[in-house]
């Protein structure tokens, strides 16, 4: 009896840790949004590259920052990164079409009407920019916000470390 009950001791002990070494993701909810010349992205579409899908907005100081990296995410990884930016009300084509020419962006800028944002965010509100970085699998990896501690993240160098990371996986 001792040695069963140190056999599934020792067995649940095994099981607890191989599920805490585990790389758990919540799957990144689906959707199919227009970009500025009613031209449908499927998230699907991007199946089997890491995606960079950002909430943003033309006005956010952050964001036009982030638009910088964002240009060089794409100059050093090309096809293996996809960059999905996505606009909520105010945002407009009237103020995306003149943030595309400024920055430069030739990665798609979606349209929503706050459903995915919800569905992402699980939140009725935001201050943007909100991150999420998509593994090639389609699970969300990392969920990451403006702030003073994620400052180089967004107007540095600090991204890459995490692309180089779940490109490796």
């Amino acid at each position: 009896m001792l040695n069963t009950k140190r056999s599934l001791t020792v067995a649940a002990l095994i099981c607890a840790t191989a599920l805490s070494a585990a790389d758990y993701s919540r799957r990144a909810p689906g959707f199919a949004l227009p970009d500025s010349k009613t031209q449908l992205h499927d998230l699907y579409d991007y199946r089997g590259k890491v995606v960079i899908l950002e909430f943003m907005q033309t006005t956010c100081p952050h964001c036009n920052a982030f638009a910088s990296v964002l240009n060089e995410v794409q100059q050093k990884y090309r096809d293996r990164v996809a960059i999905i930016s996505i606009v909520n009300p105010p945002d407009t084509q009237n103020t995306v079409i003149p943030y595309i020419a400024t920055h430069k962006v030739t990665y798609p800028i979606l349209f929503d009407c706050g459903q995915v944002a919800y569905s992402y965010l699980r939140a009725t509100s935001f201050d943007p920019p909100q991150v999420y970085l998509i593994d090639a699998n389609g699970g969300i990896r990392e969920d990451i916000g403006y702030s003073p501690a994620t400052k180089d993240f967004f107007e540095g160098k600090g991204i890459f470390s995490h692309l180089d990371a779940l490109l490796k996986k």
